[in-house]
């Protein structure tokens, strides 16, 4: 939990914790889409939140490429070894994306595959 909050919270929407962790949307956005294991909710309305837990990764996250001139890769390791992060594997809603991206681009291929070679 962030020092400076009063309690414990399940939930965290994206401008607590843009405001907590003094990051952008940008940067939050580009790690979450980088780290597997940061993975925000959404709610009915399409707002993400994240969880306790998810705040305290990037916040660690911050701390070590900021303060400690880490590269994301590094830093990216070294919270999947303080978390106790195994092999990192994709949440349900990413491996489908990645699935179906997957699956377009063989489509894709096939299509190419079946025309007819020029002369």
């Amino acid at each position: 939990m962030p020092e400076n909050a009063k309690t414990p919270k399940m939930a965290y929407n994206m401008s607590e914790v843009c405001r907590l962790a003094e990051l952008d949307v940008a940067t939050i956005e580009s790690w979450e889409k980088e780290l597997s294991f940061l993975n925000a909710g959404k709610t009915r309305t399409g707002r993400k939140f994240f969880r306790e837990r998810d705040l305290a990764i990037i916040l660690r996250l911050k701390q070590l490429v900021e303060e400690q001139c880490m590269t994301l890769a590094g830093a990216k390791r070294r919270v999947e070894s303080e978390f106790g992060i195994r092999g990192a594997s994709l949440p349900p809603e990413k491996l489908k994306k990645t699935l179906n991206r997957v699956r377009d681009q063989l489509k894709d291929l096939a299509e190419d595959l079946e025309k007819p070679l020029l002369p």
